[in-house]
């Protein structure tokens, strides 16, 4: 009963308390990818800490520091701020319309003098934070009145459009993915979800047109038709196949990929990552990485459902769909199985932004697990 007393409020709650609580079995395959990852960048840099690894690394001792940050605070403060975070991030994403860095022909950045921020990758974090606070508390009346689902529409609708317009229709269609995942979690009516693939088939003309760039819809062309334009908008994923099918089962060596170490794999450090994976650790070394992102998954989904609080259930959940999204994304992109788009693979690609939102995420759910029985109120109290 003492025990059951401490954990409904938590601020009672002491460190080594939390610490019992906290989840090694997410932590750990974390741990695992983000080492790979400095691995392959390191070989991706020519087999020197520079111009990838050290970066890298030093992002991710910053990543650690927002995890434990994230994990260890009151969760009661993040459903305080969750509304606030999503105001924050949209912002943001406002303001890199009018004054974001402009960078590989895409307006995404914002500069910050000693760092830029993509502001989309925070907020596929936000709005799964402000999602949760929203639907946290409604009961199963609520959540079958359609007027209910127009906030969170337009908390969707309009960094969207804003993403699009960058453009960066990979980060784009990531969020709405994650929304209507959120949707369908809480409980909205099949039949809303059938109306909206009618009308996504019905305006798919209009986006071809007039939504998408010429070198959006040339990549669509590509992926049905591969050898269409194989030094242009091919060449990226054709050299991508080459180089993940040359890996064969045990690849050709740790430092020894050829299309890699001599350029001809596009982004190898970033989009493309996954490939050289493959290309010199071979099958062995790609489902390996596959193996640590299905344990991540499977832990989160557990993470959710032993959460006794909704809140904590949906951060969860949307988080889980966030993470799985990212890598599926990626990983059929780079194998031909999904037009190529500007996507990372979760903890292993270079860069800091996609990095620290996920990190996070991921402490965002080690909170709800450690307070996965105690009683939470709307007002967070």
């Amino acid at each position: 009963m003492a025990r059951q007393t401490r954990v409904s409020n938590a601020n009672m709650m002491t460190f080594p308390e939390k610490l019992s609580r906290f989840s090694w079995a997410l932590f750990i395959p974390m741990c695992l990818v983000l080492a790979i990852s400095i691995v392959v960048l390191y070989s991706a840099g020519g087999g020197s800490w520079q111009p990838f690894a050290m970066s890298q690394l030093i992002k991710i001792l910053l990543g650690f520091a927002v995890f434990f940050f994230a994990a260890f605070t009151n969760i009661k403060t993040w459903i305080k701020s969750a509304y606030i975070i999503y105001i924050i991030a949209f912002i943001m994403i406002v303001l890199v319309t009018f004054v974001g860095h402009t960078g590989m022909g895409a307006q995404r950045w914002l500069n910050l003098g000693f760092f830029h921020v993509q502001p989309s990758e925070l907020i596929k974090i936000a709005l799964v934070l402000a999602l949760a606070r929203y639907f946290a508390w409604m009961n199963s009346v609520e959540l079958s009145q359609l007027k209910n689902y127009a906030v969170p529409a337009a908390m969707l609708a309009v960094p969207f459009l804003l993403i699009v317009f960058q453009p960066d229709l990979g980060t784009a269609l990531s969020l709405g993915m994650i929304t209507v995942g959120m949707f369908y979690i809480v409980g909205a009516q099949k039949k809303w979800f059938i109306i909206a693939i009618i009308l996504g088939l019905l305006s798919a003309p209009l986006m071809w047109y007039g939504g998408l760039h010429d070198y959006q819809r040339d990549r669509i062309i590509t992926f049905i038709n591969p050898d269409h334009d194989a030094q242009g908008a091919g060449y990226q994923i054709n050299q991508a196949k080459i180089a993940f099918g040359s890996g064969g089962i045990f690849g050709k060596g740790y430092m020894a990929g050829t299309q890699s170490q001599q350029s001809f794999l596009p982004e190898k450090q970033t989009d493309f990552i996954f490939t050289m994976l493959g290309e010199e650790f071979g099958f062995l070394g790609a489902f390996s990485l596959l193996m640590l992102y299905t344990v991540i998954i499977i832990v989160l989904f557990w993470c959710a459902k032993t959460c006794r609080n909704r809140f904590g259930q949906l951060v969860c959940f949307g988080f889980m769909l966030n993470f799985f999204i990212y890598y599926f994304i990626n990983i059929s992109m780079v194998l031909g199985l999904m037009p190529t788009v500007g996507v990372p693979l979760p903890l292993m690609s270079f860069g800091g932004s996609s990095l620290l939102s996920l990190m996070f995420g991921f402490g965002l759910c080690q909170n709800a697990h450690i307070h996965k029985d105690q009683q939470l109120s709307a007002k967070g109290s």
